[in-house]
This record gives structure tokens, C-alpha cells and sequence, in this order.
């Protein structure tokens, strides 16, 4: 059951949202049918978060992981193993793709490969210039503002 939301009436009262909305399309658009591999999204942090994938079988020449403007995609191809012998062959090891959309300033920190499980350490860094910064309100001293009225009712005496 696919619903999908049209956002029109939401592109009429706002300006500069256009990249919100076009990544609400996209999500519902590309949700992939396959949820496999597994993946856990962890807020470690205010400004920290991981994703853990869970690649059991997957050696780390079989999985790649790239970052290119606010999409980190993670894939794994495993090397084609001889099928002879199996009795039962459970542990799926076709190929995947998995994409996520990160936020302006998150940067892949590191990533990691332990016990089946792949790591991806996020963090939001916000640089100075666009942190919220205190603006002093500075007011002119009452006498100095007083001054040119009395020089002026004297010129005019």
C-alpha cells in the first residue's frame, strides 16, 4: 500500500524549503523494496549519530562506502564463492545498496568492521560562521543626544 502526499500547497507559503520537499519525493519514491542488510540509525550525541549495518559474511574488500553531497551510500558485493558442497546455504550474501540522505554539515567521522557488524560514526559540525552568535545593542549616552537641541535653542535666542 503505497500512499503518496502531494506537497503543493506547502510550496505556496514557504520559500527556500525546496530541497525539504524534493527529499520527501525522493524518499518516498526510492524507499527500496528490500530492507536487507538489517541497519540500526543510533543519536549517540547531540551531535553524533551511527549507523550499524549488519554484514555478517561480508569481508571489508567486499564493502564500499562513499560520501558525495549529503548522500553517504554503503554497498556490498560479495566475491562468487563455489556453490558445491552446501547442504543448506542460509546466509544470504547477494548484493546490496543502501543510501542515506545526511544533513548540511554531517561528515562521516569513521567507520568500522567488527563481529558482522559495520559502524558508521556520523557528526554534525556547524562552522563558526553559521553558529547563532549574541549581538550587542549599544545605545548613545541621554546627554550626548540632549546637546544639539540646547545648542540650537540658544542659536535661535
Amino acid at each position: 500500500m503505497a500512499t503518496s502526499y502531494d506537497y503543493a500547497p506547502l510550496y505556496r507559503s514557504s520559500v527556500g524549503f525546496d530541497r525539504v520537499f524534493n527529499l520527501l519525493e525522493n524518499a518516498q519514491r526510492a524507499r527500496s523494496i528490500s530492507d536487507w542488510p538489517p541497519y540500526d540509525i543510533v543519536k549517540t550525541g547531540d551531535d553524533t549519530y551511527r549507523i550499524s549495518i549488519a554484514v555478517a559474511g561480508f569481508t571489508q574488500d567486499e564493502l564500499d562506502i562513499t560520501f558525495q553531497s549529503n548522500l553517504l551510500t554503503v554497498t556490498g558485493k560479495k566475491q562468487e564463492a563455489a556453490a558445491e558442497g552446501y547442504l543448506h546455504r542460509g546466509i544470504a550474501g547477494r548484493p546490496f545498496e543502501h543510501r542515506f540522505e545526511l544533513a548540511d554539515h554531517v561528515r562521516v567521522n569513521r567507520a568500522d568492521l567488527s563481529n558482522g557488524l559495520l559502524s558508521i560514526d556520523l557528526v554534525r559540525e556547524i562552522p563558526e560562521a553559521l553558529k547563532p552568535r549574541k549581538i550587542s545593542i549599544e545605545s548613545a549616552p541621554a546627554s550626548m543626544s540632549a546637546a544639539p537641541a540646547q545648542i540650537e535653542a540658544h542659536k535661535a535666542a
